[in-house]
Order: C-alpha cells, then structure tokens, then sequence
C-alpha cells in the first residue's frame, strides 16, 4: 500500500507537469509560426538573396547569368573609398563608445532620482532619440548649411567666419559625430536609469552610513550591479554603428568627395544606385559576417561575464 501511495503520489505531479505543458503548447502553436513566417520572408531570404547576388555580375533587371564567383568581393576590398567607409564606421564605435555612453552614463547618474522636475528633464534628453533619423538629419543640416544655417549666423555675430562644416572633409565627420552623440545619448541614458533605479535603495543607505563617498559610490556599487545595462548598451552602439544609414544621407550623402561614407551608405551608393546588385550584395554579405563575428565574440568575452 505504502509503494502504490508513493508512485501514486509521484506520478502526479508529473501528470500535472506535462498537463501543464501541453497548455503552454497552445500560444506557442498560435503565436510562433505567424513570426517564424514573416522572419523567414522578410530576413531569411533577403540575406540569401543578397549572397546569391553577390557572386554575379547583376544590375537588378533580368535573370542572372554572369556568375563571376568571389570577383565582386575582390572589387569591394579594391575599392578606393570602401576603406574610407571602413575606418568611418570604425570612428563611429569609438565616439559613441568614449563619448556617447560616458555622457549618457553621467546625466543617467544626475538624473536618476525620482521627481516631476527630474522626469521632464529626463524627457529632454530623450526627445531626440524619438525625432525619425531622417528628420534629424535634415535639421541638422539646416543647422550647418553654410549660408542660411545657425553656425554661420553665429559666426557673423561674433565676427567669425565660420567653415561650411558639411562641405569641409576635415569637419564633416566630426559635425556627424556631434549630431550621432546628440541623437541617442539619451535612449542610452535610459537604459542606466532603468538599471540603476533597480538598485535596492537600503544597500546605497547602508553604504552611505559607513561613510563611503559618493564617487565610491558609484565606482563599487552602482556599476558593477548594472553591469547588465552596460552590456547591453554597449552592444547597441556597436552594431548600430555598423548599421548607420538614415543620418548620413540627409547631412552630407557621403560627401564631399566621399569622404563621410559609412559602411551602409557605401553600399548604397556604389551597389544600388549605380545598378550594381552584385557588388552591393557582397558588401552587405561582409557586414554580415562582420556583425555575426562581433555578436559572437561580444557574447561570450562581456555576456558570459554577466552570467558569472
């Protein structure tokens, strides 16, 4: 009796746990194949067709029949300005790195208490990030236009004549920067301040009450316990680096003399534009690859960190 009650008992809960799997079936059957079908046709294809394309010599129009195998990519790597578009986005990183997320780092810290006066600032800095990038851009550049624009205005007022800052090689990248910076800080700042409102209040407290300073403070225990935030803000900047499109086509469309290319806006401009579907697929085939290698390494140098 005593060994039907105990299998009777155990054999239970393991009915009840593949009843209960069995409903959870149910919104997975009804939900994922909508998604897995519209990731299918919408991403999945498009990179195979970009990597069909790339090993032709295609414009767009026809059937492709001049396969000319890894010769768009030895055109690509040859290129005189794709090495241009390169260290372009690699500068990119960097600011956003260095610049970008120590300042979204420093506001999210002032900003991180909760009042009224404090959220609308808050919603200041963010309002930039809602502003669709091509709307952004084409303030921007009336902001820097060399004739109508703020700058100059500002230049004739202080009695200073002021570069036409899009039309300069030496200034145009660094007035992309600026616009890069002033666009997503904020959406990065939030990122800290969801983490670090998840911060108990009592260990601050406690820490306050042994007498540790403020920077300490910071340094000890608000970093490292939103070391996750970190992570995944820095991931963001990184591949939207790589990604960056819609803010330099209405500032400068890679001028002057394509000097201010990013990766993407490359390959819009020598792939799409020119009718060259096969170059521009095998640009897009090494962005690819270039973003899968950094998702790759990124997991498991930063993430697995996180994990321990």
């Amino acid at each position: 009796m005593t060994t039907i009650a105990s299998s009777a008992a155990l054999s239970a809960p393991r009915r009840a746990r593949r009843y209960m799997d069995r409903k959870s079936l149910v919104p997975l059957l009804l939900f994922i194949p909508p998604a897995l079908i519209l990731f299918v046709v919408l991403v999945v294809l498009p990179m195979i067709d970009a990597a069909s394309f790339s090993f032709f010599d295609w414009t767009g129009y026809g059937p492709m029949t001049d396969f000319v195998g890894f010769e768009n990519y030895d055109d690509v790597l040859s290129h005189r300005h794709f090495g241009t578009a390169v260290r372009n986005s690699l500068l990119v990183i960097a600011v956003s790195l260095l610049v970008q997320l120590p300042l979204a780092m420093w506001v999210s810290l002032a900003l991180v208490e909760k009042r009224w006066s404090v959220n609308v600032i808050r919603t200041l800095f963010f309002l930039p990030y809602m502003l669709a990038e091509i709307a952004a851009g084409l303030i921007w550049k009336f902001v820097y236009d060399g004739n109508y624009g703020i700058i100059p205005t500002v230049g004739d007022a202080i009695g200073v004549e002021m570069p036409f800052v899009l039309g300069d090689k030496f200034w145009v990248m660094p007035a992309i920067m600026l616009v890069i910076v002033w666009k997503y800080f904020g959406f990065h700042m939030m990122i800290y301040i969801a983490g670090l409102q998840s911060i108990p209040s009592e260990v601050i407290e406690a820490a306050r009450l042994d007498g540790v300073k403020k920077w300490q403070i910071v340094r000890h225990i608000k970093l490292p316990m939103i070391w996750g935030s970190i992570v995944i803000s820095v991931f963001f900047s990184i591949i939207g680096a790589l990604q960056l499109f819609d803010l330099v086509i209405p500032l400068s469309n890679g001028g002057p003399n394509n000097s201010s290319h990013t990766i993407v806006t490359f390959l819009y401009q020598f792939g799409i534009l020119r009718m060259k579907l096969g170059f521009g697929g095998a640009v897009s085939v090494m962005l690819f690859i270039a973003c899968v290698v950094i998702t790759v390494i990124y997991r498991r140098l930063l993430f697995s960190r996180e994990v321990d």
